[in-house]
């Protein structure tokens, strides 16, 4: 339910509506906004890379992942809401609460992830990682469609599209807060505190312990590596899809919008499907197959030229994202001990941050420095999942989970 709770948040805000509003009429279309748009992304990732693991560090010392999660979770809300005070020429104002909204969205989804541990048996890790990003992307479907509405309703108000995205930013934050409270009034916390004198400087000794012992995690380290990359290709789509779409392929709001609602169905069928195809096949295996289906999709978007052939791109992302999120949150949390899932997902969270600054940030520079050749960028975007697939090669399923189980391992 968490999943379906916070994923309105990346589908209305970073994927369809506020990206492209920011571009178009908060920078006005100045020929810095995509890349402004990034640099501030960026900036809410480095952020949550220095926190995350300290974090989940102290969350596991205290036994309270559950409290921070709720923390996160009501300083998303309250950014995503600010977010409405954004208008024409309101840069720096939307600067802010991407960063703070963002920050807390992201710190929240390790969190989150870290629960996967104590919620599935090993061999059911990936049907239940598929069960989760698969709900979510129906959440995000739910808020996609209340703030559609809202869109499409605008005229009848007197207003347009562009001016009713103050409006989607509350209904995005009234959903966020409704649909978790579901979370916090049914889940329990299951992790046992460590005694009051374990706790001190825990967060900052239990990360030097890891890194001391990090070669018996070597295949866990691999999959960090391979995250980094086909995860800086996920968040480009994410970050950039609706701004791709509207610059590059000529779509308005409403049709954007509708766009992305049939990318979450496909892509919540890629997350529910693949979530048993991973306990199935393999998990690497998996995975491998999905950043396979990510360089199909970016080809026939870099060649696409009409409208048609660019949706047919769009719901490949969606099936390729909705199995990779999965596949990748699965792998983690197969190769993580459970007494230490809150610090492996923090560390889990720097690599698919410092994706997602790596990502979006280069598809920003090369518009930029191409003059606003989105479709050179997307190419590069390409390069990533090729990367990704080189690391994955490196990975070994049994004995990545063996070094998370073994009685003798760190």
């Amino acid at each position: 339910m968490y999943d379906f709770a916070n994923s309105g948040y990346t589908t209305v805000v970073l994927t369809a509506v506020f990206n492209a509003y920011f571009v178009a009429t908060v920078a006005g279309n100045a020929p810095w906004a995509t890349f402004a748009w990034t640099v501030a992304l960026g900036v809410s990732y480095a952020i949550v890379m220095a926190a995350g693991p300290l974090l989940g560090a102290w969350a596991d010392a205290h036994g309270a992942k559950k409290r921070a999660l709720a923390a996160t979770t009501a300083a998303c809300v309250a950014g995503t809401a600010l977010l409405a005070g954004a208008g024409p020429g309101d840069v720096a104002w939307a600067v802010a609460f991407i960063v703070v909204s963002n920050v807390a969205y992201s710190l929240g989804e390790n969190l989150n992830a870290a629960f996967l541990t104590e919620l599935a048996r090993p061999a059911a890790v990936g049907k239940v990682s598929g069960w989760g990003w698969s709900l979510g992307y129906f959440g995000g479907i739910a808020s996609l469609g209340l703030c559609l509405a809202w869109v499409l309703t605008a005229p009848a108000r007197g207003s347009t599209a562009a001016q009713s995205v103050p409006g989607a930013m509350l209904i995005t934050a009234g959903m966020f807060a409704l649909a978790s409270l579901v979370t916090f009034a049914l889940l329990r916390e299951r992790a046992v505190p460590l005694p009051p004198s374990a706790r001190q400087s825990h967060p900052l000794a239990r990360l030097a312990r890891t890194a001391r012992e990090a070669m018996a995690y070597r295949d866990l380290l691999a999959v960090f590596a391979c995250g980094t990359f086909y995860q800086a290709g996920v968040a480009t789509v994410i970050a950039l899809a609706a701004i791709y779409a509207e610059q590059v392929m000529g779509f308005e709001t409403k049709d954007t919008i509708l766009l992305i609602l049939a990318v979450n169905v496909t892509a919540a069928i890629g997350a529910f499907g693949f979530g048993y195809a991973q306990d199935r096949i393999g998990k690497v295996r998996a995975l491998r197959i999905t950043l396979y289906a990510w360089i199909v999709m970016v080809t026939v978007a870099y060649f696409g030229t009409t409208q048609a052939v660019f949706w047919i791109a769009a719901n490949l992302a969606g099936l390729a994202m909705g199995s990779s999120q999965s596949a990748g949150r699965a792998l983690v949390a197969y190769f993580s001990p459970p007494e230490r899932s809150g610090e492996f997902f923090g560390l889990w969270g720097v690599a698919t941050r410092l994706a997602s600054i790596l990502g979006p940030v280069t598809y920003g520079a090369v518009t930029w420095a191409t003059g606003g050749n989105h479709r050179l960028a997307i190419l590069v975007t390409g390069a990533f999942f090729v990367v990704a697939i080189a690391f994955l090669a490196r990975v070994d399923e049994r004995r990545g989970h063996a070094a998370a189980t073994s009685p003798g391992s760190p």
